[in-house]
């Protein structure tokens, strides 16, 4: 089984807090990141620069940055199930934009790997 059919079975907790109610933390791994750098084609800039202008959201900017962060947190959960761990904790998620234009965004998502009872 390739390691992305394994990420996709595993039932990782994924937490933004350090310690939760009935969570027996028993080992802490390390600390895991994954990055995705994301753009947006001339069109969602173009319908953004509209939105910018006549107010309201960008549904297709929304949807790209949604499944950016999909993506960075599959990675996380990867990240800690290559380090034998079956929880994140402390998850935190950043954005940086990569370009003046703001055409390339850059989400890193972090958190601690943790093995949980």
């Amino acid at each position: 089984m390739d390691p992305k059919q394994q990420a996709d079975e595993i039932e990782a907790v994924m937490l933004t807090t350090e310690t939760c109610p009935n969570l027996n933390i028993t080992q802490r791994f390390e600390i895991v990141t994954a990055e995705c750098a994301f753009g947006m084609h001339i069109f969602k800039d173009l319908f953004a620069a509209v939105r910018d202008v006549v107010g309201g959201r960008s549904e297709a900017v929304q949807k790209t940055m949604r499944d950016a962060r999909k993506t960075a947190l599959y990675e996380l959960k990867r990240e800690a199930w290559l380090v034998g761990a079956n929880a994140v904790v402390a998850v935190d998620l950043d954005y940086t934009e990569l370009s003046n234009s703001g055409n390339m965004i850059l989400l890193v998502a972090s958190g601690t790997a943790v093995r949980i009872e």
